[in-house]
């Protein structure tokens, strides 16, 4: 039964970075995002997939590996941003 619940809530905790990822490369906008928030959570999601990859915890590497494009791809649109490359 608890597996079903760490299930959902790596499905729901990955996936929802999946709109505000859809909407930044829609819009290209990410003037309202943190910088310093989005770098030092992307840096987080790498230490826990390196984790993940140390210990072969396949979820952990599995949502963190979905995390990491999906909040990496954010980041990107934020550097460019922030450096004026549109």
């Amino acid at each position: 039964m608890m597996e079903y619940v760490g299930f959902i809530a790596v499905s729901l905790t990955t996936l929802s970075f999946l709109p505000q990822t859809i909407k930044t490369i829609k819009s290209r906008e990410t003037k309202s995002i943190s910088l310093e928030m989005y770098m030092m959570f992307v840096l987080g999601v790498v230490f826990w997939l390196v984790y993940g990859l140390y210990t072969g915890d396949m979820p952990i590497i599995f949502a963190n590996l979905i995390t990491l494009i999906l909040s990496s791809v954010i980041l990107v649109f934020k550097l460019k941003e922030v450096f004026g490359q549109k």
